[in-house]
């Protein structure tokens, strides 16, 4: 596609409804070791609302590598390989289990740009969440589009990790990769289906969601403070494999901000982030 035949689908929007069931915050409660799960009435954690609103193609709308096949809603990016590469949420209401939510959805940018590894194509989809009392989040969602790989490129040099408040160790596996698979819906081969990752997409292993590893980021900060999450940006900056030990670390700052990061095994940032709470 041209640059300007992908402007056109800016400003396409779509509109979805349901409620926030009790289902999909089980299964996270279960995936993050919670005591027991929410019950109706009670807010929905921050990032679980990943869980709402997930794909419902048909099989036979399955595209190789397990997504949606693009069209419709979506533009048809000519390029195979597709990721979540960060997102920017700002919550001005919580949701709760019960709650009838709308999610409108609007494309609001699209820009091509080049790469190591070829052509890439950014998207940038806007969701509104909102309930009878109003809007309850915002999120700025980014995905990149690439070209085949024809190979994962080696992983960096051992670094010096930089100094942190906390730094909680994780190995996740592949049970951990599947049960969020199921809670999102989420069947992009690359999670869970090695053959394909390696094969396929030039992976070494399965590759861990870039939105668990942001979930589990903010779960280990909500474990170190009662006070709500106000806004939380996040971006992915190297895969983290299935079987392979990572951290998940933060500090906070002189702001009250809190910087967070998931670390590889060779003390890198794979995934970087901010988190702000209310005063």
């Amino acid at each position: 596609m041209t640059a300007p035949a992908l402007q056109d689908w800016i400003g396409r929007r779509e509109t979805r409804t349901e409620r926030v069931d009790l289902r999909p915050a089980a299964m996270l409660a279960a995936l993050l070791n919670k005591p027991e799960s929410p019950r109706k009435g009670a807010p929905l954690p921050p990032l679980w609302h990943w869980a709402l609103f997930t794909p419902e193609a048909r099989q036979s709308d399955l595209g190789e590598d397990g997504h949606p096949r693009l069209g419709g809603f979506m533009p048809p990016i000519p390029l195979p390989r597709r990721m979540w590469a960060g997102s920017r949420i700002t919550w001005h209401d919580t949701l709760r289990l019960g709650d009838e939510a709308q999610r409108t959805t609007e494309i609001t940018a699209i820009e091509e740009k080049p790469g190591s590894q070829g052509a890439l194509v950014f998207l940038t989809l806007t969701h509104k969440i909102t309930t009878a009392r109003g809007l309850a989040l915002r999120e700025e969602q980014d995905l990149v589009y690439r070209a085949p790989a024809s190979a994962a490129p080696p992983p960096p040099a051992p670094a010096e990790p930089p100094l942190a408040d906390w730094r909680d160790p994780l190995t996740p596996d592949a049970r951990l990769l599947f049960r969020y698979s199921a809670a999102t819906f989420n069947t992009h081969r690359i999670h869970y289906d090695l053959p394909y990752a390696r094969d396929a997409e030039g992976y070494p292993a399965l590759v861990v969601h870039g939105p668990l590893t942001a979930t589990l980021l903010v779960d280990r900060l909500l474990a170190r403070t009662a006070k709500p999450l106000r806004t939380f940006t996040f971006r992915g900056r190297a895969p983290l494999y299935c079987d392979r030990p990572l951290a998940l670390c933060g500090r906070q700052d002189h702001t009250g901000q809190f910087a967070l990061w998931a670390e590889s095994e060779t003390g890198h940032p794979a995934m970087t982030a901010t988190a702000e709470i209310e005063a």
